[in-house]
């Protein structure tokens, strides 16, 4: 045997990981079962697991796919989906892909209405207390919906009829569809940058739950909660209440209801030149043609039939390495904070307070050595500086003549040792302790050496 024959993790990893890719049967594979450990990163994925009384699988819905759903998964709810089934190669497990997921016995939008009408109930934007009251007698009116439904036709006939003087502006937003709620946001936001508007209608005509979802949309009723003018809302038939009915300041069972809430009376109305709005809808949905057909060739292009196969993992593997990245942080930060306080404790430990004090001590000690050492020498030196006295005196010569002792001096002004300096008739001189004595010699009398000694 050789060694050739022994596969790497990887390889073996990637071989089972293309079997499973390979295999029709895997994909588009429809699933009910709960969600369990449901968990939602912040790139916007959503990680969880898929189980029966029986068994489980673990279960990936990328953000691509999950940004269009209209209600907010938790642990326990029973939903369809519907996903490939493939291979995670880091951690070799199998994992499910969801494409498309949905409540399971409960319609997706009725669950995300309900969801989001108690999320802002609880918020506050429901209560009557922070509800404006409508002008009586406004000067503009702004009507945001579509501009070639059959609402604003409605809304602008009434008005004319009611109130002549009434200035109407019609500030157009897409009603329907995957940018209508965008649409209408900007809408609302932009009239409220206007000057002169009293109130707004917001709404369109009636129509199915996923007609009118564009005004169950919580950044449409947030939209309408924040805006500084006060909002009619508009939206469907008599039986049709949306999000944004109960968020609004007053709630108009149709559009031409609205018209009628909004002012007190109008008789005529100034016809929309339509012809222009025709051709703007035409040019547009010419453009909008030709922007599917473009999209369509692409989508038929060799690189776009499977994208998500390309970046999806490494999608995933970024997620955990964000997370490993987030551990790892905190945990060196945690050892930078215990150096920092061993670093405080020796700067503690070695402040210069502290050698101060030390060297002040030592200071201290030293210059009561230095003044009892000066002490010891000064008394050394007087000692024998008085014994040196005493000596002095000891040999002073005056002191002997004290006792009767005399210096005799010759003419020269020599001490006279010895009689060989002197001769007859020499005069000398005689030192006394109290002065001198001029003498004459006479008779030099020398001693023997047997006298001397």
């Amino acid at each position: 045997m050789t060694e050739n024959r022994y596969l790497t993790i990887r390889a073996l990893t990637k071989y089972i990981k293309r079997k499973f890719d390979a295999d029709p049967y895997l994909k588009d594979v429809y699933v009910k079962g709960e969600i369990s450990n449901f968990k939602q990163h912040s790139s916007g994925h959503m990680y969880f697991t898929l189980k029966d009384e029986n068994a489980r699988i673990l279960s990936v819905m990328f953000s691509s796919a999950n940004r269009s759903m209209k209600f907010s998964p938790e642990n326990g709810m029973n939903v369809l989906v519907r996903g490939d089934v493939s291979v995670f190669e880091s951690s070799g497990q199998y994992q499910l892909y969801v494409k498309e997921m949905q409540p399971d016995g409960i319609g997706e939008l009725f669950l995300a209405y309900e969801q989001l009408k108690a999320k802002l109930e609880k918020e506050g934007l429901f209560d009557a207390a922070r509800k404006r009251k409508l002008p009586m007698y406004p000067k503009a009116i702004g009507v945001i919906t579509s501009p070639t439904g059959a609402a604003v036709r409605d809304i602008i006939t009434t008005i004319q009829r009611r109130y002549p003087i009434g200035k109407v502006l019609v500030i157009p937003a897409l009603v329907q569809g995957q940018q209508s709620a965008a649409s209408i946001v900007e809408a609302i936001e932009k009239a409220n940058q206007m000057e002169g508007l009293d109130v707004l209608i917001v709404g369109r005509g009636g129509g199915s739950i996923e007609e009118l979802w564009s005004f169950n949309e919580e950044a449409v009723a947030r939209a309408i909660y924040q805006s500084a003018l006060p909002v009619i809302s508009a939206v469907g038939h008599e039986t049709d209440f949306t999000i944004a009915d109960f968020v609004a300041d007053m709630r108009a069972p149709t559009p031409t209801g609205a018209a009628e809430l909004a002012v007190p009376h109008i008789e005529e109305i100034i016809e929309r030149v339509m012809n222009l709005q025709m051709r703007l809808a035409r040019v547009m949905r010419q453009q909008v043609d030709a922007r599917k057909k473009e999209l369509d060739n692409l989508q038929r292009s060799y690189a776009f039939r499977n994208p998500m196969k390309l970046y999806e993992q490494k999608m995933e593997e970024v997620d955990r390495l964000t997370e490993r990245l987030i551990r790892e942080k905190n945990i060196l930060f945690a050892s930078f904070q215990d150096q920092l306080k061993n670093m405080e404790s020796r700067l503690q430990r070695s402040h210069p307070s502290g050698k101060l004090d030390q060297h002040k001590e030592k200071y201290k000690h030293l210059n009561r050595w230095l003044q009892k050492y000066i002490q010891d020498i000064y008394k050394e030196k007087v000692q024998a500086l008085n014994q040196s006295i005493s000596t002095l005196k000891a040999m002073n010569p005056l002191n002997i003549m004290e006792r009767g002792y005399s210096v005799a001096y010759n003419e020269k002004q020599e001490v006279i040792k010895s009689t060989a300096q002197v001769s007859e008739g020499d005069h000398i001189r005689l030192h006394l302790k109290d002065g001198r004595l001029v003498c004459s010699i006479e008779n030099i009398e020398e001693e023997s050496e047997h006298e001397r000694n």
